[in-house]
């Protein structure tokens, strides 16, 4: 189930951080943050892709590096959303 999540997420920040650019290594576990891929509006854009994408919601208090830095973090989110 995480393979198809881990999937769709790298896919979204290739299109739209990366505009396409598929040719950057993105692995699980590089920092979007540390690695200017992402800022807090594209944190912002990401939220509402995985809410709409996946239909979880997701709280203000959600919304740290501790969850949403890394694609592999990102995806262990969703998925424990998607549980609870």
């Amino acid at each position: 189930m995480t393979d198809g999540i881990h999937t769709d997420i790298r896919t979204f920040i290739i299109e739209s951080f990366l505009f396409g650019d598929d040719s950057q290594a993105l692995s699980d576990d590089m920092s979007l943050i540390d690695n200017d891929l992402v800022d807090s509006t594209g944190i912002l854009e990401l939220v509402g892709f995985l809410e709409e994408r996946f239909a979880v919601k997701i709280a203000d208090a959600d919304i740290v590096p501790a969850n949403l830095d890394t694609i592999g973090k990102i995806a262990a989110f969703v998925a424990r959303k998607q549980v609870s």
